[in-house]
């Protein structure tokens, strides 16, 4: 681990493990990720959205403007933080390796390997994101207390997560997610926490029925190929349906944002403040 993680990229040597006894993924999905990201309705009305958000919370972080995503991955939402936080350092966190490769070539933004309960910063942060992580880490109410701690006093945290237990299917296992959330038990959480919160919605309204259909109606199986077929095909770009989401959810993304709440949705958006 490097001594100023703010101004470089650290890594484990080769060879030794990082995430022995950390929340799930499976890293072969990086590369799917990365090939999918920018034209996949589904991340592309999260971006929206998180740029939206991003942009009305960034005049709150003038006297912090150091901007923290656990979970970067692919670098993807990092670009859209990059975007919206012009004047502010910007730091990629990531478990894996294998994310970070894709990350290198897409962003500009210092990053880091760590894990997100042993953090190598010394500094608070104004503004941390995470987005859909939370639910691949077995022990959440570690993670957001960890959270909390590197945030600086008032700092904000942004936050998505899949919603609703009852959607629960063949795509959470090939995931492997722990869990998804209701809005009631992710502001059970963020109190438990210490986070006060600003803003609490569902999104991603006008995929649900699609969403349910398709996973709550299809034959499940049991089979690890079969699932992660079917998983893959989830991230399928339809020609058709794809610009017609894309849409519709942009457009959403925009009613989201400026603080109205959609009654339904397939995941959860969360503004959250550290109180002094």
């Amino acid at each position: 681990m490097i001594s100023r993680p703010e101004s470089a990229e650290a890594e484990k040597p080769a060879g030794e493990s990082f995430h022995e006894g950390a929340g799930g993924y499976d890293p072969e999905f990086f590369d799917l990720l990365a090939r999918i990201e920018d034209e996949h309705f589904w991340f592309r009305a999260r971006n929206h959205l998180i740029f939206s958000l991003v942009r009305r919370i960034s005049p709150s972080l003038l006297a912090c403007n150091r901007v923290l995503e656990v979970g970067c991955g692919t670098g993807n939402v990092l670009r859209v933080l990059e975007k919206a936080c012009p004047q502010s350092l910007v730091i990629g966190l990531e478990l894996w390796s294998e994310g970070l490769r894709h990350a290198r070539g897409r962003t500009g933004a210092a990053l880091v390997q760590a894990d997100i309960r042993n953090l190598p910063f010394g500094k608070p942060f104004g503004l941390v994101g995470m987005f859909d992580v939370l639910e691949h880490i077995p022990d959440d109410r570690e993670t957001l207390a960890a959270v909390w701690r590197c945030l600086a006093a008032g700092g904000k945290l942004l936050l998505t997560v899949p919603a609703h237990q009852s959607l629960w299917s063949h795509f959470d296992e090939a995931a492997k997610h722990c869990r998804r959330y209701s809005p009631q038990s992710i502001r059970q959480k963020l109190l438990e926490a210490g986070f006060q919160i600003d803003f609490l919605s569902q999104f991603m309204a006008c995929a649900f029925p699609m969403v349910w259909i398709y996973r709550k109606l299809r034959k499940q199986g049991s089979d690890p190929l079969a699932v992660r077929v079917r998983t893959s095909n989830e991230f399928r770009i339809a020609p058709v349906v794809n610009p017609i989401l894309t849409t519709l959810l942009t457009a959403e993304a925009d009613w989201v944002a400026r603080g109205r709440r959609c009654p339904i949705g397939t995941s959860l958006v969360v503004v959250a403040r550290k109180t002094e």
